[in-house]
């Protein structure tokens, strides 16, 4: 069967796909953080990313011939705006040239941001969407933004229009895993926890034209747990907390884009609160895990670029 690899080197996650058109496979390994420690260096992350990408590679291609890839994907840039760079994707792009030049077929090269809507559009069943206007929200360690996604050829254009104005909810979260001393990333953790808790207490975020700031709520989680204290408890409240403030901006998007389908992309999107809270809205999820971190948006990109 002949089809593309894709590959993405994100601040979270190695990881190199393979897609034919209809399925694929997705080899990824997230980046090793130290214990307490809220994510690496740009510099420790390159170093991550040069030692697993080898292997990621060899565990893909010792099943697939490359005789069968027609094309190579990668993710450059975090988004497909005006100086967005990051050096890690760096790494992603040398292997992903290689190969291409090795290989003798076409590179393509798209954003992270723009391979994390075409995999949750994949693994959600909804690739149609991406030939037609939709909005998309974001939702990562770094990113929190509400986008109005249009196609552009045989890719997506994405203009912020909402999210958050300061920290990410990614951020939050990782701040409120640190505070509890769970791993990073705290986002799986956090839910878990929040599974256990039985008070529904949340601060209401003050949201305006589709934009809100999650920095107070940083303050409001660490004032509840020391007055609570208990650890499920306070996981529930923060995830609560950033539940409902992108619940808000989603019903105000919908105001202004009426009947336009809501797709939720990032590792936050795969939270189980997050997605009870905006089930009212009729919102579409990516699969949780082709909702964090993965190539496989990548390769879907690229085989809508060139064909087989």
């Amino acid at each position: 069967m002949k089809g593309v690899i894709g590959i993405d080197t994100s601040n979270y996650t190695t990881s190199i796909a393979f897609f034919d058109g209809t399925g694929g496979e997705n080899c990824s390994k997230l980046l090793p953080v130290k214990q307490g420690e809220l994510g690496l260096r740009q510099s420790d992350a390159v170093f991550a990313h040069i030692k697993s990408l080898p292997e990621l590679s060899g565990r893909l291609f010792s099943h697939i011939q490359p005789a069968n890839i027609t094309a190579v994907g990668v993710s450059t840039r975090p988004r497909a705006v005006e100086g967005s760079y990051m050096p890690c994707f760096l790494v992603g792009y040398s292997h992903a040239k290689l190969l291409s030049d090795m290989l003798g077929v076409p590179l393509v090269e798209v954003s992270h941001q723009q391979g994390h809507v075409a995999a949750s559009l994949w693994s959600a069943g909804h690739m149609e969407l991406l030939s037609h206007p939709h909005l998309a929200w974001h939702l990562s360690g770094g990113t929190t933004e509400l986008l109005l996604v249009k196609p552009e050829g045989a890719n997506v254009a994405c203009a912020k229009i909402g999210g958050t104005s300061d920290i990410s909810a990614g951020q939050l979260i990782d701040r409120t895993g640190q505070l509890l001393k769970l791993p990073f990333p705290s986002g799986k953790h956090l839910d878990a926890l929040s599974c256990e808790a039985a008070n529904k207490d949340f601060f209401k975020v003050k949201c305006a034209d589709m934009t809100f700031s999650l920095s107070g709520v940083q303050n409001k989680v660490q004032q509840y747990h020391a007055k609570n204290g208990v650890p499920a408890e306070t996981a529930a409240y923060a995830l609560r907390c950033v539940a409902y403030a992108v619940f808000q901006a989603t019903r105000q998007a919908l105001t202004r884009y009426p009947g336009l389908p809501v797709v939720f992309s990032g590792g936050v999107a795969s939270n189980t609160m997050l997605r009870q809270v905006l089930a009212p809205l009729n919102p579409i999820f990516a699969q949780p895990q082709y909702s964090t971190d993965n190539a496989m948006g990548v390769a879907v990109l690229t085989y809508r670029s060139v064909g087989v």
